[in-house]
């Protein structure tokens, strides 16, 4: 018996390796992938400037690493005690505005360096409403509590989302993989959520039509199909709980991951347990009996995948 709707997956044309450059941008799934994937020791790079929600600030976050141009005291503003930009997400936020530009420029140089390095790009979009800043005319990452009345708030047209990011996957000579983003915006009710992941999804499609390099994974149809059960929830009932997030990256990876890459990365899991393990006596010989294995473990890995950090 089968007690849920698989999602079928076909596997990638031109699957992930250990050796490939990976950036990934958008809502809190793109971290919960990325997360996975460095855990696994990958090379990756998640969201420079934070958590990204829509379309066009994911673009504009694209267009920036492309130019590299650092941020500077005009683009800073003040919520409460703290500063930040309306490129960041609100982790950035620090109430000195020297340090806050200081770590953001840093961000911006490591991901500007990820984006020159970049082999493919996971893209995961969260939601197709946007707030406009009246006064600069900037659709936002992120509002930082400013009063409502600053923003004009609307929901993007299909052609829109289409418009911002397919200039970029043509210009960029990358496999892209877009997800939508399983997470739920409860706050536009039901139906307004609906009416959201639906301009994504159409988005998606209209975009891969256009280039033979645009991939979609299902991330967003697993939660709803194969997890629905809200067994699968965190406490809030919206976020995908921790076993949910663990097993759409397996069906991530069965997807997109080479065979060499999947027999590679369980060794390189066992190794990484290994080094999480506890130890309770350090001192005993056991402990010691148990960080020679480690140690000897990582020599006999290193010796065969140079290549791979751990």
């Amino acid at each position: 018996m089968n007690f849920s709707t698989p999602v079928s997956i076909p596997a990638f044309p031109q699957q992930l390796t250990y050796t490939t450059p990976v950036l990934l941008l958008g809502s809190c799934f793109a971290e919960n992938i990325g997360n996975a994937m460095l855990q696994r020791r990958f090379p990756v790079r998640v969201n420079p400037f934070g958590t990204v929600y829509n379309p066009l600030s994911i673009a504009q976050s694209i267009e920036r690493l492309r130019s590299a141009q650092a941020f500077n005291e005009n683009e800073v503003i003040q919520s409460g005690d703290l500063y930040t930009t309306f490129f960041h997400h609100s982790r950035f936020s620090h109430p000195d505005k020297n340090i806050f530009l200081q770590q953001a420029n840093e961000q911006l140089r490591q991901g500007a360096e990820a984006l020159r390095q970049a082999e493919c790009m996971i893209v995961t979009l969260g939601t197709s409403w946007v707030y406009r800043h009246r006064e600069s005319g900037q659709v936002v990452n992120n509002c930082h509590k400013i009063p409502a009345v600053q923003f004009d708030r609307f929901l993007l047209t299909v052609d829109e989302v289409v418009a911002a990011l397919q200039p970029l996957i043509a210009s960029l000579p990358v496999q892209w993989i877009f997800t939508v983003s399983p997470i739920r915006h409860w706050k536009d009710g039901a139906h307004g959520n609906q009416l959201s992941k639906s301009t994504l999804l159409l988005a998606i499609e209209k975009m891969q039509r256009q280039n033979k390099n645009a991939h979609y994974f299902p991330a967003y149809e697993i939660m709803m199909d194969e997890l629905r059960d809200y067994r699968f929830y965190a406490d809030d009932m919206l976020h995908p709980s921790p076993q949910a997030v663990e097993y759409i990256w397996e069906r991530f990876a069965a997807a997109v991951l080479s065979d060499d890459t999947k027999k590679i990365r369980m060794e390189v899991e066992k190794i990484v347990a290994m080094k999480n393990h506890r130890l309770l006596h350090p001192g005993t010989a056991h402990s010691r009996q148990f960080l020679s294995q480690l140690q000897q473990q990582i020599a006999d890995f290193r010796k065969k995948y140079p290549c791979i950090n751990l």
